[in-house]
């Protein structure tokens, strides 16, 4: 097993990738700390996870960085170390940029960037005291390019690249890894679940979703890619191929993206 007796903490882990990622974790050997809004659902992963004693509940509000430092203690006493940080909480976005309210915005910025960098911070320095330790950031292909709809996600995804790239360049020497994850569409509630103009939940999964990859696949990639030490791994379908035409014919990206069509209206 390539994770046994490490402990990996997972932000998100009540549904979809963060939930998929905990028993693929725990099948590897992992002992977990799985975080989230939602308690009750962190306690229903954890008895499903393989060895549900060796995992623990740790509630958290991303948008609440103050109680980060006393949940970074409570799950080092509790686990005795950190050895593994999966920052995969976040929330989606459905709004035209011009019809986007700043409070709104500044939201989902406070929970998809400065959450997981505050979270990440907190965590750090016992990773560094023992000279030990992997960031894993679920970004998302947004985080190379946008598209009509979600410029304030794209925003936040594209700022965790610069964060944690410049923070893996620091970090090498101290025996510290840091990978982000991109993946393309996958079939989860997180359309249903984002945001709209003024914060009001988006109340439908979109067919992009629908067809796209389990979360079962998005997590085995994520496993297998921190196991090897990747400093990226993008896992997706077609859609991913978007990073690669935007790094080799960024004209040709834009003038794709400018016909793609948005709605943020409910049917």
């Amino acid at each position: 097993m390539r994770f046994a007796g490490q402990v990996v903490w997972i932000t998100g882990a009540s549904s979809g990738i963060g939930e998929a990622s905990a028993f693929a974790f725990a099948r590897e050997g992992a002992r977990l700390v799985l975080s989230s809004r939602r308690p009750a659902e962190l306690e229903r992963v954890r008895r499903a996870c393989a060895r549900p004693a060796d995992h623990v509940a740790l509630p958290l509000d991303l948008a609440r960085s103050e109680t980060f430092p006393a949940a970074v203690a409570d799950a080092i006493a509790r686990m005795g170390k950190i050895d593994v940080l999966v920052n995969n909480g976040g929330v989606s976005q459905r709004a035209l940029a011009a019809e986007a309210d700043e409070k709104t915005e500044r939201a989902l910025m406070e929970v998809d960037y400065f959450g997981p960098v505050a979270l990440t911070k907190a965590a750090l320095p016992s990773m560094r005291a023992r000279r030990a330790g992997h960031i894993v950031v679920v970004s998302s292909v947004m985080g190379y390019l946008g598209t009509p709809g979600r410029s304030t996600y794209a925003a936040a995804k594209h700022a965790l690249h610069g964060y944690f790239d410049s923070l893996r360049a620091e970090l090498w020497r101290e025996g510290i890894r840091v990978t982000i994850v991109c993946p393309g569409y996958v079939n989860t509630a997180v359309s249903a679940n984002a945001v709209g103009p003024r914060g009001e939940s988006h109340g439908r999964t979109e067919a992009t979703h629908t067809r796209g990859i389990s979360a079962e696949k998005c997590a085995a990639a994520l496993v297998r890619g921190v196991a090897r030490g990747r400093e990226e791994i993008v896992v997706g379908g077609w859609e991913t191929a978007g990073i690669y035409v935007k790094r080799l014919a960024p004209w040709l990206l834009s003038r794709l993206v400018r016909r793609m069509k948005f709605s943020g209206a409910k049917p």
